[in-house]
């Protein structure tokens, strides 16, 4: 016949709570042992009283090693995760920049009249279209190159026929 369960909640005897603390952590202490034998488990258990007295059991021969790799295994798990979502995001940029990079290609083919097969009706009339302004600002550009060209040499000759009425007169004044 086995115990009821006992109710979990804070006992208010003082002397009651420590003997109930010594016989709990001693069973559990024991529990943890045997979880290393049996299974070949290595098993780490830390225990604090309420007045702050320590309690441990380690199976492997450093409770510090074992800490340590359970440092490894909790927080490296963490930033391996962190690495390779930066990896992916990374590797996603780069699929991207490069479909980019290809199309700007494929672009730039296109605008200088080459590897125009595998296009639709749609897109030719687009690439005219685009060509069709490309030309026109090239040429209103180049008129206004030659417009500030002209307007320029005109200052140039009227400076030129002031110097040239100053030097008659100056020849006549001889």
């Amino acid at each position: 016949m086995g115990r009821g369960r006992v109710e979990l909640k804070r006992i208010e005897n003082k002397i009651n709570r420590q003997v109930t603390f010594a016989k709990r952590r001693n069973g559990l202490l024991k529990k943890a042992y045997e979880l290393s034998v049996l299974c070949d488990a290595e098993v780490a258990l830390i225990i604090f009283s309420n007045r702050g007295k320590l309690y441990e059991f380690c199976s492997s021969s450093s409770m510090l090693k074992t800490l340590e790799r359970y440092q490894k295994c909790n927080y490296g798990a963490q930033e391996s995760t962190v690495s390779a979502r930066q990896e992916l995001s990374s590797q996603q940029e780069y699929l991207k920049l490069k479909a980019r990079y290809e199309a700007l290609q494929r672009s730039q083919r296109n605008l200088l009249g080459e590897d125009l097969g595998p296009l639709s009706t749609k897109e030719l009339e687009s690439l005219e279209r685009q060509l069709d302004m490309s030309l026109k600002q090239i040429r209103s550009t180049r008129t206004q190159y030659m417009l500030d060209q002209l307007t320029d040499l005109q200052r140039k000759e009227h400076l030129l026929d002031e110097a040239n009425k100053t030097l008659k007169q100056r020849v006549g004044d001889l």
